[in-house]
């Protein structure tokens, strides 16, 4: 599993890290934050270049917002050149 990434978005990191200690590997370090008129901004801090990412994002309440979320996340790793993505949605 060494070419193998999960992130998760904000509506469940719980979950992701469950994943992760299953698996026995770290959350992969993302900033998932707002600007201020409400925007959300993405930013990874990891190279996923080559990559196999996951990202754990389920779309509970507020559903809209969630999926937005996972949608940027899933825009910016594509731009960084992952060799696959998986979003998982519980």
């Amino acid at each position: 599993m060494d070419k193998l990434l999960v992130f998760s978005g904000n509506a469940h990191p719980e979950l992701a890290e469950k994943i992760c200690g299953y698996l026995k590997i770290r959350v992969s370090n993302s900033m998932v934050s707002r600007f201020s008129e409400g925007e959300i901004q993405v930013k990874i801090n990891e190279n996923v270049r080559g990559y196999d990412v996951f990202i754990i994002q389920p779309t509970c309440s507020p559903p809209n917002d969630n999926f937005m979320e996972l949608l940027i996340m899933i825009d910016a790793i594509r731009r960084s050149s992952a060799r696959r993505i998986t979003a998982v949605i519980p």
